[in-house]
């Protein structure tokens, strides 16, 4: 993107204030005596890594969450100075960037460890690393059964420390899943327990994610990660009728009208003549498309916001256009702003209202907000 051409009006509007309201109803309806992490992979949810980073830093943020080296990176060369955990642990090859950036890897296998001791000790250093428990997700982590053998391997490298023991809730959200929950539970404070006979000493036990941390109090260790509920995502993620913080989505997209069109009963809109016209309509083109992140599911199916009322997405989705029936939206006209997501009076379309039309869920929403789709940010 070029910014010195005049922009597509298409973009998203990141509310960097709602992001720290939201991070401090967060602290407060968890409480004092904790460390919070505040995830930001996936370019912050699709909000915008860097800025949401700086503004969560100025608010206090104990620790940052990134899935990847590459953007633990590019947040230490924006400025961040808090600690960095890396969820996707460590590739071979990367240990000396871990190291010169002042990143610290969640280990999952030995020979990450290995790898790591291996570069701190040649530069005569002692490295912090958080080790993977896996209670349940079977996905990533050490299994409940090598955890003996694991704290003991990890206790004889000895450019390494044991700074944080973590795990990963699998069905936090769902209350209808608490004995599985507490399983878990149960079977990472074993493996804690573990370490510590081994001699570690680790001083973040860190379990509880967004649900957890919010549905189930007694997982909340010496830090909560807290991902999508950061940006006000939440109806999906977080169990119904239970005490919650206030949270307010911090992501709003919109576009405008290109052209509106009449086009008579019995004709049909876009690629594959899926939708027939059962009156005379007005037809409006947006300029959004699937490359945007509007995904081609939602053809047919999808709800955007014009003058304050809905008007139905009509017709296939495509690359760069999506077209509406805007015959019962008084005054309409070619320019007008469109709400993809958001709020326009009464009306409003959410991440979780789109993510439950097309069977997903609403992380996957912001997070497929296209790169070329602008972030503005207030």
């Amino acid at each position: 993107m070029n910014p010195s051409l005049p922009g597509r009006p298409t973009w998203a509007e990141i509310d960097l204030e709602r992001l720290a309201e939201n991070f401090r109803a967060i602290k407060s309806f968890c409480g004092p005596g904790l460390q919070y992490m505040a995830v930001i992979k996936a370019n912050a949810y699709g909000h915008g890594a860097v800025e949401c980073g700086r503004r969560l830093e100025a608010e206090g943020a104990d620790w940052f969450g990134v899935a990847t080296l590459e953007e633990g990176v590019q947040l230490r060369q924006a400025g961040i100075v808090r600690p960095i955990l890396v969820l996707g642990g460590l590739w071979p090859g990367q240990e000396v960037s871990f190291l010169n950036f002042g990143l610290t890897p969640v280990i999952f296998t030995v020979e990450q460890a290995e790898l790591l001791a291996d570069a701190a000790m040649e530069a005569g250093t002692i490295v912090g690393i958080h080790v993977k428990i896996d209670t349940g997700m079977n996905r990533i982590g050490f299994r409940p059964e090598e955890v003996h053998q694991i704290a003991q391997k990890l206790a004889a490298l000895g450019s390494i420390k044991v700074e944080g023991l973590m795990s990963h809730f699998a069905c936090a959200d769902d209350l209808s899943e608490i004995d599985f929950t507490n399983r878990q539970m149960s079977a990472f404070s074993s493996a804690v327990d573990i370490f510590l006979s081994a001699g570690h000493r680790p001083e973040i036990i860190d379990l509880a994610n967004s649900p957890g941390a919010v549905a189930h109090p007694q997982s909340r260790s010496k830090m909560v990660r807290i991902g999508g509920i950061l940006y006000g995502i939440t109806r999906d993620i977080l169990p119904e009728r239970i005490d919650r913080p206030p949270l307010k989505p911090v992501m709003s997209v919109f576009t405008k009208i290109a052209m509106i069109k009449s086009v008579p009963a019995g004709e049909t809109i876009g690629y594959s003549r899926t939708f027939t016209t059962g009156r005379d309509s007005l037809i409006a083109t947006i300029a959004l498309g699937y490359n945007d992140g509007y995904d081609r599911a939602l053809s047919n199916k999808g709800d955007v916001v014009v003058r304050g009322r809905f008007a139905p997405v009509v017709g296939r989705v495509s690359m760069d256009w999506v077209t509406i029936d805007v015959t019962d939206v008084p005054d309409i006209k070619a320019g007008d702003t469109v709400v993809v997501l958001g709020t326009d009076g009464r009306a409003s379309v959410t991440a979780e209202d789109i993510a439950k039309k097309i069977d997903t869920i609403s992380y996957e929403i912001t997070c497929g907000i296209a790169h070329r789709v602008p972030r503005i940010f207030k």
